[in-house]
């Protein structure tokens, strides 16, 4: 958590050594693997970042008891003054001895009930040092995994503290909302964790100014969760506004204005600025240079090659890839997670350069570190190493072995916390994986789960969650459950058209799949209406050279004469029969009333 300063903390107190679990494991920079939509995409440049979070889904142990507060309450030695701040000691000791989270937790529930009681006694409003008891609460509560519990604590700190009170009092508020953002986070819920370190940096700023160093971290974090969120111009703003900040407190070529110049790079990658993310990653890398930043430069240096092969440049992507590669061997072994995920990035190029063997055999010497990982990898690391290797498997038309590395993935992944929407995006793509192999079944209880997912992480309005909608909707359709398909359809139209428009390839195949649906249900208007609707818009916007006009038009011509009725049509200008941007092939073209992925 950014810019954390506690408030007022008893003599002779030692340091707090629990937190909540850090959102950020490694560096200040993004994750290697960002959730892939269904259909294979290109991940983000590899960077240290916020993993994604998500609740524990299947604790393996019950969490231990809480002492009964009530019992606690109904306690008269709470009344002593001195109690307090003597159970705070404790639980600061005991956790710092080593005893473990539970003996403390017991120490800083009566220690936060005593300094009520105090309060309520004296007719006085509760002091700061009931706000530093129930962060310390909050924190050993987020250690156990009980982030639920940890969520009503946290908000009783906040509304103790009250910022209109002096800087002692804004800080704690400041600390209050930004581990309280950590823990939604930790939940999965990322448009409250974001709301929660809007409110922080706000009250940070107030106290602090707008160009205090701390504002900067601050600003950077909640950069980092807009990424995170796909709010990609919001977090270009905050970014820019952090590079700013970092300019005016710090030499040039820092290390802080590396750091964000790689989150801009990945910013501006995802927006598809691919020129400027290239200039971004080349600053941070002389940067880092400058300050004898070895590793960290290879890792730049794998980010540059994603952006040249993203650009097409395939030779200087190969050469960067190996500048990397030569300096994880030799700094960091043969066998390390890093190596791996350079083996992975070149398979990948040579899949897409036709280069099938030199792909296949980078994939398995990924596989076989990936198989036999060296102490300290992260099973997150592991989990995103399969998942991109199993999208290569994928596109070379093995959905089996894809299948099976994302069941490893996911595997790996199911007991860890903050982990909700990457486990998500990995249960789409095994959707779409058992889809193909004609699994419907099991397709459709895929994607169930990964929509269920979204919509408790805060994602229900993003274009990844219409997307993932559609698959949902193709499954049932091919189950024969053709209303549950509909509804599908219709909420993914709604979504899609908001996040994408109208006139983006997904909402169409939306619209198509809508049509289809309504006809098998018997809504024949309603499927006239979606039809006509798309042939508008590719007559007057996108196009008609799109093989699925011939498609669409045949499907309405019969649909028309089924009902009795001609088209109602406009003419249209010459200039707009040849759709320029047209991605589909007569291959990838439906056939007649044929339903689109």
């Amino acid at each position: 958590m950014p810019g954390l300063v506690s408030v007022k903390t008893p003599p002779d107190a030692p340091p707090l050594s629990i937190s909540v679990p850090e959102i950020r494991p490694e560096s200040s920079t993004r994750s290697e693997q960002q959730p892939r939509t269904p259909t294979p995409r290109k991940p983000p440049s590899p960077s240290p970042s916020r993993p994604k979070p998500s609740p524990a889904r299947s604790a393996k142990k019950p969490p231990p008891d809480s002492p009964n507060p009530n019992t606690l309450l109904s306690d008269p030695s709470l009344d002593n003054p001195d109690l307090g701040p003597f159970l705070l000691k404790l639980a600061r000791d005991t956790i710092a001895s080593g005893e473990g989270p539970v003996k403390a937790l017991d120490y800083a529930i009566r220690a936060s009930n005593s300094f009520e009681r105090v309060a309520i006694e004296k007719s006085e409003e509760p002091s700061l040092d009931l706000v530093m008891s129930l962060h310390v609460l909050g924190a050993i509560y987020c250690s156990l995994g009980r982030f639920e519990e940890a969520v009503p604590v946290l908000e009783r700190a906040i509304n103790v503290a009250d910022v209109s009170k002096g800087m002692d009092h804004a800080l704690a508020g400041f600390s209050g909302y930004m581990q309280l953002g950590d823990t939604y986070s930790m939940l999965g819920q990322v448009d409250k964790s974001i709301e929660c370190y809007e409110k922080g940096l706000q009250i940070q700023i107030e106290s602090l100014g707008e160009i205090d160093p701390r504002v900067g971290e601050t600003c950077r974090y909640l950069a980092e969760a807009h990424v995170q969120a796909m709010n990609f111009d919001k977090a270009e703003e905050l970014c820019k506004k952090t590079l700013e900040i970092h300019r005016a407190h710090s030499e040039p070529a820092s290390i802080e204005e590396a750091a964000d110049r790689r989150l801009m790079a990945i910013i501006c990658e995802a927006k598809g600025d691919y020129e400027s993310a290239l200039e971004h990653l080349v600053l941070a890398s002389m940067a880092m240079i400058a300050n004898g930043q070895d590793s960290e430069v290879a890792a730049i240096d794998v980010s540059i090659g994603n952006i040249y092969m993203s650009l097409c440049r395939f030779d200087e992507a190969v050469f960067s890839y190996q500048k990397a590669l030569t300096v994880f061997k030799s700094s960091k072994g043969d066998h390390h997670p890093s190596v791996a995920s350079v083996f992975v990035r070149l398979a990948d190029l040579y899949h897409r350069t036709g280069k099938l063997r030199e792909s296949k055999s980078y994939c398995e010497n990924a596989l076989r570190i990936y198989a036999k990982p060296v102490p300290g990898t992260t099973a997150e690391e592991i989990a995103g190493g399969l998942t991109e290797i199993s999208a290569i498997f994928e596109s070379v038309d093995e959905p089996e072995e894809a299948l099976k590395l994302l069941q490893k993935a996911m595997k790996l992944l199911e007991d860890k916390p903050g982990q909700q929407s990457t486990i998500a995006g990995i249960e789409a793509r095994m959707g779409v994986m058992l889809y193909i192999v004609g699994r419907y079944e099991e397709a459709r209880n895929s994607f169930e789960s990964a929509v269920t997912k979204l919509r408790s992480s805060g994602e229900r309005k993003s274009a990844f969650f219409g997307v993932v909608l559609n698959q949902m909707g193709l499954a049932c359709v091919q189950l024969f459950k053709i209303d549950e398909a509909c509804e599908l359809f219709e909420e993914a139209r709604r979504i899609l058209e908001k996040e994408c428009g109208p006139c983006h390839q997904d909402t169409i195949g939306v619209y198509s799949n809508l049509a289809a649906t309504y006809d098998a249900m018997g809504r024949v208007e309603d499927a006239i209406e979606i039809l006509e609707h798309v042939l508008k818009l590719r007559e007057e916007k996108l196009g008609i050279a799109n093989p699925d006009f011939e498609d669409e038009k045949s499907r309405l011509a019969e649909l028309l004469k089924e009902a009795g009725r001609a088209r109602n049509k406009k003419a249209k200008s010459l200039e707009n029969l040849i759709d320029p941007n047209s991605r589909r092939t007569k291959k990838e073209s439906t056939k007649k009333w044929g339903f689109r992925i």
